[in-house]
């Protein structure tokens, strides 16, 4: 029974949106007809024709036929030999394989930090929120090391870590950044707005190329004698700085749609600013400001490949790097779709939760 009024809404929805009339219904054909074709010569040059390896004997590879088992002349497959011999690197870079249980450490606890920050009806919610607080310090100690821990530096950091560690580290840093900023640019003290208005609008009118060249070469300067932080961290001060801005704009949007009358109702009941903005204010503010939030917070994950050009080797910067080898130079293309499908699943599944996200707040609002 279910499965005919699922099969009835389904065919209720296709009427409406695919052929409600006929320059649709032609739109329609015609779409389904292209992917169709793009996805029987991508699984095609993908799947079926591609070689695993069964070829491969380590010689260079001087033309896309030598690394396939072909069955027509002319054509070819992928040859995904290169994700194989340099999966280590695209994952960790260039850690030393004796310690890279720590960064496999590190990836398996990194779902329990963030589980309690967004899904709240979890079990032990409690005691795995100060597990998310703790969770920074855990992560720099293992990659980095320390007391019976051997040294690692960040210069042997490469590939996923490194585009996780920009990622995910710039955007939680960014976050209550961006909030002091909003609520900043909006306060009754000139000099406070001020300095937030030049800080956003100076940031969000300069590439995020430049701010990584300014840091990179500016930082040490505003350090003490003596204190030199690596390119690593230096990244990671220019990603927070440039995130933070658009963030602010995002939140600073929200604010403007919470009405007047709600923060005179507050005052009214005796709150103070902090109160009424913490209680009442912020959390409106923020729930409506999820999509503008997750929309820079995929474009800043994407934006992390550009530390390249400072000399660090994200997942991107380790395909480039692979290519330069003459054994690989011909297999551009497999090195793309490898890191664009990698992008595509992390920034995908943020997209995902801020729908999730959007329905669960709609659905505690109209209950």
């Amino acid at each position: 029974m279910s499965s005919i009024v699922y099969s009835n809404k389904f065919l209720i929805w296709s009427k409406k949106n695919l052929f409600s009339s006929w320059i649709n219904t032609l739109l329609t054909v015609l779409s389904i007809y292209f992917i169709y074709e793009v996805s029987v010569f991508f699984l095609d040059w993908a799947v079926f024709k591609a070689d695993f390896l069964t070829n491969f004997r380590g010689e260079r590879i001087i033309d896309r036929t030598f690394c396939s088992k072909n069955i027509e002349p002319g054509s070819y497959g992928a040859c995904w030999a290169i994700i194989h011999v340099r999966f280590y690197q695209f994952m960790y870079g260039f850690y030393p394989a004796a310690e890279v249980w720590r960064v496999n450490l590190v990836f398996f606890l990194l779902p329990f930090a963030l589980v309690a920050i967004f899904f709240d009806k979890v079990p032990f919610r409690k005691y795995l929120l100060y597990f998310t607080l703790a969770f920074p310090f855990i992560a720099f100690y293992l990659l980095y090391g320390g007391p019976s821990l051997t040294t690692v530096g960040t210069n042997k950091w490469g590939g996923l870590l490194v585009t996780l560690f920009l990622g995910v580290t710039g955007i939680a840093l960014a976050f209550p950044l961006s909030i002091a900023l909003a609520l900043g640019r909006r306060s009754n003290m000139p000099i406070i707005s001020l300095l937030c208005v030049i800080f956003i609008e100076f940031i969000r009118g300069v590439p995020l190329i430049t701010l990584l060249f300014t840091a990179n070469v500016m930082l040490p300067l505003f350090l003490p004698d003596g204190v030199s932080p690596d390119n690593l961290l230096r990244a990671l001060v220019a990603v927070t700085l440039f995130q933070s801005a658009y963030m602010a704009e995002a939140i600073r949007g929200g604010l403007q749609a919470i009405p007047r009358g709600q923060i005179e109702a507050a005052r009214s009941m005796g709150l103070t600013y902090w109160q009424s903005t913490r209680k009442i204010v912020l959390p409106q503010a923020l729930r409506i400001s999820i999509p503008p939030i997750v929309n820079t917070s995929i474009g800043l994950f994407k934006d992390t490949s550009l530390v390249l050009i400072i000399g660090l080797f994200d997942l991107l910067g380790i395909g480039r790097a692979a290519l330069a080898d003459m054994t690989w130079t011909k297999l551009y293309y497999e090195v793309y779709v490898f890191v664009a499908i990698v992008f595509f699943i992390f920034c995908f599944a943020m997209s995902r939760y801020s729908l999730y996200l959007e329905k669960k707040l709609k659905t505690d609002n109209s209950s």
